[in-house]
């Protein structure tokens, strides 16, 4: 009940604790999953005291006090900007070197760059962010239409049924902006749209971001993540962090901690400074989105999944649209073919559940209106799937 009673208190889903803006929404989560578009607006708004999609539009890109990152586990984030450094060196720095050695290998196997495919990329890059600067916002295929380099194309995937062919363009600004030297700026389209333009750094954050040394930002990011999702054990840190296990234990043993039991017996972890209980808090319910920071947040899941987790989480880990119900998930939603909200409960919830869920439902569909879901970056749900029939 405790764990249940902190995440609702901490993620801004109980009665009293909405966010006043999007950005204290992602400062209390750390971070906000935004692999599908979507998810960054329905969950934000989900923790915010009103609102509406262009309070979430306006904090991304014109007060741009939210900023897209490549981060944790090689997936896209997006973090309020003062916290942007921290996941920025903890994290994306080293996501960066995986993947320019990764793109290197693959330069080299399609004969781009002769003997020096390095050399070639060094080029790339300089050539993309030369343009970035010139054009002040660009896209990956617009860079590639303007300079031969960025127009090489490579295989994915080779030999694979799936095999394609990309403009290296998209691999560098990815590498650019893993760097902390690129950023994603307005999508081309709606607000659910994955298609970016992209721009300097610099231009799209003046002075770009404050330096940290990376064993620091990985104390920092530690710490963070113990207070928005702690107690919990070094496993889910290091799921979460996409770090090696040497890696956690440092960060981890750098802090102040203290160990408390969780449910089946684990030992977790939480600051020493938050050991006191946080106060059950009323009734709440929450309709989340696919790829939510919430259920996301923990490799470990059960006890605030069940046993729901194979109808709605895909083979990759990914979660599809949740129902929640003071502090566990129990169902999921999804939108029919004409649009509506459907919600399915896969335990029996009470009648309680059933009216807040219902009212949330309500509030979810004047908000999408016309706006049409769809899991691009994930499985479907067992729901998704019957509604999809």
């Amino acid at each position: 009940m405790e764990r249940r009673a902190r995440l609702g208190a901490r993620h801004r889903l109980a009665p009293g604790t909405a966010a006043a803006d999007p950005a204290e929404v992602a400062r209390s989560l750390v971070t906000v999953h935004a692999t599908d578009p979507s998810s960054v607006y329905l969950g934000t708004l989900a923790r915010m005291a009103g609102g509406d999609l262009g309070a979430v539009e306006r904090a991304l890109y014109d007060d741009r006090t939210l900023l897209r990152l490549l981060a944790m586990r090689r997936t896209v984030f997006v973090t309020a900007l003062d916290v942007a450094p921290v996941v920025q060196a903890a994290c994306s720095r080293a996501v960066a070197e995986r993947e320019r050695r990764k793109l290197v290998g693959m330069l080299a196997e399609a004969g781009v760059g002769g003997a020096d495919p390095e050399r070639w990329l060094d080029e790339a890059e300089a050539a993309a962010e030369k343009a970035l600067a010139e054009r002040g916002e660009a896209t990956a295929a617009e860079l590639a239409a303007g300079d031969p380099l960025l127009g090489t194309q490579i295989v994915l995937s080779k030999g694979k049924k799936y095999e394609g062919r990309q403009n290296v363009a998209s691999r560098v600004l990815l590498l650019l902006a893993a760097q902390g030297r690129a950023v994603r700026g307005r999508p081309r389209g709606s607000w659910t749209s994955h298609q970016y333009r992209w721009s300097p750094l610099e231009l799209w954050c003046p002075g770009g971001l404050a330096e940290w040394e990376t064993g620091a930002a990985e104390v920092e990011l530690a710490r963070r993540w113990l207070r928005a999702y702690g107690p919990a054990t070094a496993g889910d840190l290091q799921w979460w962090t996409g770090w090696t296990k040497t890696r956690t234990a440092k960060a981890l043993a750098a802090l102040d901690t203290a160990e408390v039991a969780l449910d089946g017996g684990a030992e977790g972890l939480v600051l020493a400074d938050d050991l006191e209980p946080v106060p059950e808090p009323g009734p709440w319910a929450a309709l989340l989105p696919a790829l939510d920071s919430t259920p996301m947040g923990w490799r470990a899941r059960e006890w605030f999944l069940g046993e729901h987790g194979p109808k709605l989480f895909d083979r990759m880990g990914n979660v599809g649209p949740t129902v929640w119900w003071n502090g566990r998930i129990v169902g999921g939603w999804a939108q029919d073919r004409d649009g509506a909200i459907v919600c399915r409960f896969l335990e029996d919830a009470g009648s309680e559940a059933a009216a807040a869920v219902e009212a949330a439902a309500e509030r979810r569909a004047a908000l999408l209106g016309d706006v049409r879901l769809a899991p691009r970056t994930r499985g479907m749900t067992w729901l998704e799937e019957e509604l999809k029939g």
